[in-house]
């Protein structure tokens, strides 16, 4: 994996490998950029994924919410269990990793060179990043598909 955009491999398989096409495609490479990487190429302030970051992580839960309570579950503390036993960072660092999400994201050098994608959350965070894209570009009814899609809520 390098941190050029030549070292990278296409964005748009990742499109095949969620079932989602995005109709923005800016958005998707901001789901795929990291901050380092935005400050030493001097792209603009907002080109890298953080807020998507966050907005992911929202949308995650509320889709997975969703799933429980329409898979009959009704009580407050049976559905918050279930919510975190299936969003969780591991859980969703291995959805990344299915994907081969790290080898289409713009890294850092530094972040290359440590190559911090193979431990703690940093995974986790480029699948929230691009749920947050989805969301963005096609909805939630986007966003909860792929999250089916990808194993997350369909066993719920």
């Amino acid at each position: 994996m390098r941190q050029s955009d030549a070292g990278r491999r296409d964005p748009g398989v990742i499109e095949e490998r969620i079932g989602y096409t995005f109709k923005d495609r800016s958005l998707l490479e901001r789901a795929l950029t990291r901050l380092a990487y935005t400050l030493e190429a001097g792209l603009p302030a907002d080109a890298h994924m953080d807020a998507l970051a966050t907005l992911g992580d929202a949308v995650i839960n509320v889709a997975v919410v969703e799933a429980v309570v329409a898979g009959g579950a009704h009580d407050k503390g049976a559905i918050t269990n279930r919510k975190m036993n299936l969003v969780n960072m591991s859980r969703l660092r291995a959805l990344a990793e299915d994907l081969a999400l790290a080898d289409y994201v713009r890294w850092g050098k530094g972040e290359a060179a440590q190559r911090v994608w193979t431990s703690g959350r940093v995974l986790a965070e480029c699948l929230e990043a691009l749920v947050g894209a989805v969301y963005l570009d096609g909805g939630m009814g986007a966003a909860a598909g792929v999250l089916r899609r990808l194993g997350l809520t369909e066993s719920v």
